[in-house]
């Protein structure tokens, strides 16, 4: 090969080290390789003088790929700080480009604690120690106390030995914990010249001794005036959001204050209205649910709700008939702990002449003097405040006017209505249409459907019942009359005669303090079947007298074969189904023969072995259906009650298909 052929290689070669961007070890090797290649003399001068040219080429290459990524940092800093939203986040990324740019094994950025007296630590990035990056630092201590105090750069090649700075034991040992060796630090300066201020300074820092450049120098007070910026930004930001804050509270508390008056004026006016409207209780609690935005249930003085919960915007906006949580229910359900717990609440009121918190809910005594009226219960505003509280316990006094009239009214009238159940029961066929025509004008429809109850209890609290019978049927359409030794209840009531039996026994019971067992029949409508059917819940009374459930309520339907008996139509083919329903169905659905067992099974005494006899199969047979049996109709189906209905059904069975 030429030799200019080959110096022509090596010179490619130079150009393609410098398009790699190679390390600049592997310059010096193509003029190593060309001596070794042969070239001498001038050819090996132009080489080697090429190779030097190259090299300064690659360090201005890199000089510029190093501006261009300061350059490139600075504009993505200064995008950060256009666009501020987490301090923290800013200074993290500025820390991180100086320790990036500069190269160095870690940059840290402090700032003083006004309240301490001291520096410390804010922003940390490639540090090890955990006793470096809590490092707190006294004023004018440490190369940061130089930067602080001169504010100008200060850098040093050994922090461990420069002596220029005061030393202190903390700081030593923090940047020896680090291994810190070379420290470059520059101020933070808010302002310019001589007005300009201190708040921090941003270190870069190697582990081993170096001198750092003027444009290292310059690039880190560069991103220092940026960490400067987005602190002072930030904390005018803050203190404008502190304003702001400051603001939207003082005019909170004059629009509270301002709609707290527009509530007590249009609460007094509203209410006032409501008196002299003639309204209702119900009228009151929905008027105050709107105004407090809760819901509101008026209550007895036995902790029984008198109305249907009202909604008010902020409610819970349940149906029209839920009582709060915790208290029972309008249609009876709930329990008398639950009424006795109110009851104490109300009690708590009156001794306090407030309301009082229970459970969440804010309850108010409905008084009359001394005398418990009952009570307004407020839920779904937990922080009721002062004027609120105040329109709350006004609106318990209007409540008690109203409950105090109603209570007048309904006893005046019950005393009529109590004149018409008696011309009703004892001489219903005496002038039906003038029956009717008498309960029409006390509101009462004889020609509607309606239950009938029948209450009684211990001798001694019979005058008890009557008046606990009004105060049950207050607030609706129903009626009560007193009639040979017990209490007449016609209520205004959808449920069955059993339930309603029920949640009036319950109720009566509470509201009397002893046992009321009452009896439910009907529903009925026109004068000759309500007198049946108060015949007929009289004789269900004394049959759960007889059977001992004393204190509870039943219905002719709910007695078995009792009922058959008691009961007025006498529905043998419904006892009959419901007794033995669940046989009739399997039979009928797989051909099986569970009713014929039963009926040889009671028949033969309850043996097995006639039984299967009888019947022609197993004995084993016999044992299978009869488990079957039991499975239909519970584990108790041979206990001697239920026994003889079962056998009195199968009777009557037998009869009505002969």
């Amino acid at each position: 090969m030429p030799k200019n052929t080959s110096v022509a290689a090596h010179l490619r070669r130079l150009l393609d080290l410098l398009a790699s961007g190679a390390p600049a070890e592997d310059f010096g090797t193509v003029a190593t390789e060309a001596r070794r290649g042969g070239v001498d003399g001038d050819d090996l001068a132009e080489i080697e003088q090429a190779t030097q040219a190259a090299l300064r080429v690659r360090g201005a290459l890199r000089q510029h790929q190093r501006r261009e990524a300061e350059l490139t940092a600075l504009f993505d800093t200064a995008g950060d700080l256009a666009a501020l939203r987490d301090l923290d986040a800013v200074l993290r990324s500025i820390v991180r480009r100086a320790r990036m740019l500069l190269g160095t094994d870690t940059a840290y950025l402090t700032l003083p604690d006004e309240e301490a007296g001291d520096t410390f630590m804010r922003v940390t990035d490639g540090s090890v120690s955990e006793l470096f990056q809590n490092l707190r630092l006294q004023l004018g201590e440490g190369l940061g106390g130089l930067v602080a105090q001169t504010a100008r750069p200060y850098a040093t090649p050994d922090y461990r030995t420069d002596e220029r700075f005061h030393h202190t034991h903390s700081i030593d040992a923090g940047v020896l914990d680090e291994g810190l060796v070379a420290i470059l630090g520059v101020p933070l300066l808010l302002g310019s010249g001589s007005g300009g201020k201190v708040i921090g300074a941003l270190f870069a820092a190697d582990r081993t001794p170096r001198t750092f450049s003027p444009d290292e120098v310059a690039l880190l007070c560069s991103l220092a005036n940026h960490a400067a910026i987005a602190i002072d930004t930030a904390k005018a930001m803050t203190d404008a959001r502190v304003a702001l804050a400051e603001l939207a509270e003082a005019n909170a508390v004059i629009r509270e204050r301002s709609a707290a008056m527009q509530r007590a004026e249009e609460s007094h006016d509203r209410l006032s209205d409501l008196v002299l409207r003639g309204g209702d209780v119900a009228d009151v609690a929905a008027a105050v649910a709107d105004l407090l935005e809760g819901d509101v249930t008026v209550f007895d003085a036995g902790g029984w709700p008198l109305t249907p919960t009202a909604h008010g915007a902020g409610g819970a906006g349940t149906s029209g008939t839920d009582a709060p949580k915790g208290f029972v229910g309008t249609d009876g359900t709930g329990g008398t702990d639950d009424a006795a717990a109110l009851v104490r609440a109300a009690e708590e009121s009156r001794a306090t002449a407030h309301a009082v918190v229970h459970d969440g809910r804010w309850v108010c005594a409905v008084l009359a003097g001394q005398e418990m009226l009952g009570s307004l219960v407020l839920s779904g505003r937990p922080d009721l405040d002062g004027p609120d509280r105040r329109l709350f316990e006004r609106s318990s006094v209007v409540t008690s006017l109203l409950l105090l009239l109603r209570r007048s009214v309904a006893e005046a009238e019950n005393r009529v209505r109590g004149d018409l159940i008696t011309d009703l029961l004892t001489a219903p066929d005496r002038d039906p249409a003038g029956l009717v025509a008498r309960g029409r004008n006390l509101g009462i429809d004889l020609n509607r459907p309606h239950l009938v109850l029948v209450a009684s209890t211990d001798a001694d609290m019979r005058d008890r019942l009557a008046g606990a019978a009004v105060q049950y049927l207050f607030g609706g359409d129903g009626v009560s009359a007193e009639h040979a030794g017990t209490v007449m209840l016609v209520p205004d009531s959808g449920a069955t005669p059993g339930d309603a039996a029920g949640a009036a026994a319950e109720q009566l019971t509470h509201l009397v303090g002893a046992p009321v067992t009452v009896a439910g029949a009907g529903p009925a409508a026109g004068p000759r079947a309500l007198a049946d059917a108060h015949a007929e819940a009289a004789r269900c009374l004394q049959a759960l007298t007889v059977l001992g459930r004393r204190g509870a309520g039943g219905s002719a339907g709910e007695l078995g074969f009792l009922g058959v008996l008691l009961g007025e139509d006498h529905d043998v083919e419904g006892f009959v189904r419901a007794t033995l329903g669940p046989l009739l169905e399997y039979d009928d659905r797989r051909g099986t023969q569970l009713v014929r067992t039963l009926g040889a099974y009671f028949g033969c005494g309850g043996s097995l072995t006639r039984a299967k006899e009888e019947l022609h199969v197993h004995i084993n047979t016999v044992v299978q259906r009869l488990d079957r049996v039991q499975a239909l109709l519970g584990p108790d189906w041979n206990s001697p009650e239920n026994a003889l209905e079962l056998q009195l059904a199968l009777r009557l069975r037998l009869l009505s298909r002969g």
